[in-house]
């Protein structure tokens, strides 16, 4: 109860008007996740493949297997999102996220390695570090990770524990595939310096595990091997997702995150790719406790294995550094190398379990207690931030739309949504999916190699649309703008907000338009 209050007061501005307030570090992300909530319980209420939609990106559609939609989540609460709104469901991704990760390893380290108290500290670490409420942001994906620590729960070998571990794998794909990575890299490197600390006990360990393990790995693969096949090989499918040199640097890992009570907005955003990507800013105290108790507590060997797993982790996440060997693995080359970060959470949670179940017989513990709080708290996180989102145009909402659009067709909003301006796509949600749009927020091939991009590879009209609303004139081609229409397969352009020359470009090219709910529409004449 204290994780989910922690997490509620957190989240307190989006909880006073889920449906009505943005996470203002989201940036389009809100956007796109609330798409993804409404048209899983729209494809599956209409007993659609919620693995596909034509509905964006019309007509080539989007492989929604291929992007994060989280069906593992966003499937169980469509009662949720029905009935309350995608608002809802998005506000109860993120709190049950961070509240059940920090349960999750709460439970796992008071079971393992320390005493409740000292594990509800280590829990509390691991569902509330700056890497997690970053991703609170924007990413639920990121946050709901309470499957992982309940994989490493302890178990005997056999076939009851591959089945569950096999579900448990199964299931956790389904609420984010690249987690499971790092998790498994994490766990990977962790099995190195075991074996390196204590071989005898890890090749014991690795014997007697070794059939299980293998027949889990079986059994999640057969669950998912059709979903896969779906996600590689599907329509709208693509073979990777290039994002460059995104490590993190030193001076990330020691400094402040921005929702924290030492936090500095400037020196992060100089530190990291974007608000929701703030992977490490553990801060310097933490840092120096971190090796402290590593000093001090040496004698215990998981301490050992704790503290080179945590430092090797935090290597793997640096840009240079020994990322350059996994960049072009499969899989790996899709992934933000400064996210690796992210695995260093369960060790240095637990490494402060064993620190404060440590004190309980030092002298001059208070000295120690200390030293942990002036460690934490400076990162102690501060409430999201929020902001009043723009309400959709009535145009969407009381169905005028469908005066203008035929069954099967599209409404172009110009210009198209994209990874910078996603809001059209909570028009169409708002309307029920009556109609398609093109282009969109989402993550698809681009270019002849089908490398994968986020948004479409823009038509030559919607670039051009973009640049008149951005002041660069009036270029657009009428007979490019028919052949993009006719591609689009449109019935109607339509235009929130007069930016730029572009109502006045549309109105030459489409002859006046009408305002209607909020919004210009321009009908388009079709046989």
């Amino acid at each position: 109860m204290a994780y989910v209050f922690a997490a509620v007061v957190l989240l307190h501005g989006l909880w006073s008007d889920p449906n009505g307030r943005y996470l203002y570090d989201s940036g389009q992300d809100q956007e796109q996740w609330q798409w993804f909530f409404d048209i899983t319980a729209h494809q599956v209420l209409n007993g659609q493949n919620p693995l596909f939609t034509g509905l964006l990106n019309h007509p080539d559609g989007v492989n929604l297997m291929a992007n994060t939609t989280m069906l593992g989540l966003s499937i169980p609460l469509i009662p949720v999102t029905v009935l309350l709104g995608s608002g809802v469901t998005w506000a109860i991704a993120l709190t049950i996220g961070l509240a059940g990760t920090a349960f999750a390893w709460y439970w796992l380290f008071s079971r393992r390695i320390a005493s409740a108290p000292a594990a509800a500290l280590g829990g509390l670490f691991c569902g509330f570090a700056p890497a997690m409420i970053s991703h609170a942001n924007a990413h639920p994906n990121f946050v709901v990770l309470a499957v992982i620590p309940c994989l490493l729960l302890p178990r005997p070998p056999g076939r009851r524990t591959a089945i569950v571990v096999g579900l448990l794998i199964a299931y956790q794909l389904f609420l984010g595939e690249e987690i499971l990575l790092l998790a498994a890299t994490g766990l990977v490197v962790f099995g190195i310096v075991h074996g390196w600390v204590d071989p005898g006990r890890a090749a014991a360990f690795a014997r007697r595990y070794a059939t299980t393990i293998a027949g889990a790995g079986l059994i999640a693969l057969v669950l998912v091997a059709g979903s896969l096949f779906w996600q590689f090989q599907g329509p709208q499918s693509y073979h990777s997702l290039v994002h460059g040199r995104a490590g993190n640097s030193l001076h990330a890992l020691t400094a402040f995150p921005t929702r924290s009570l030492f936090g500095d907005p400037e020196v992060a955003r100089q530190l990291s790719l974007n608000r929701t990507e703030e992977n490490a800013f553990f801060g310097w105290p933490l840092i120096i406790l971190v090796i402290g108790l590593v000093f001090a507590l040496r004698k215990q060997q998981l301490v050992r294995i704790l503290g080179a797993t945590t430092a090797l982790i935090g290597w793997l996440s640096l840009t240079p550094g020994p990322w350059t060997l996994l960049a072009q693995l499969p899989l790996y080359e899709s992934v933000i190398e400064s996210r690796f970060a992210m695995a260093c959470l369960p060790p240095i949670g637990a490494l402060l379990a064993l620190g404060i179940d440590a004190l309980r017989t030092a002298p001059f513990r208070w000295l120690g207690w200390a030293a942990i709080g002036a460690a934490l708290l400076p990162i102690v996180p501060t409430p999201l931030a929020v902001v009043d989102r723009r309400p959709v145009p009535s145009f969407f909402t009381d169905g005028s739309w469908r005066g203008y659009v035929r069954p099967g067709h599209t409404v172009v909003p110009a210009p198209p949504p994209n990874p910078a301006d996603a809001r059209p796509m909570r028009w169409q949600a708002a309307a029920g999916f009556g109609f398609a749009i093109p282009e969109g927020y989402f993550v698809g091939p681009y270019g002849p190699d089908r490398g994968g991009a986020y948004g479409a590879q823009p038509r030559p009209t919607a670039t051009l649309m973009r640049q008149a609303a951005n002041g660069a004139g009036c270029v657009i081609d009428p007979a490019q703008l028919d052949a993009d229409l006719r591609y689009w397969r449109a019935d109607a352009v339509v235009l929130e907000h007069d930016r730029g020359e572009l109502r006045g470009c549309l109105d030459e090219l489409l002859g006046r338009s009408t305002f209607v709910g909020g919004i210009w529409v321009w009908p388009v004449a079709r046989p």
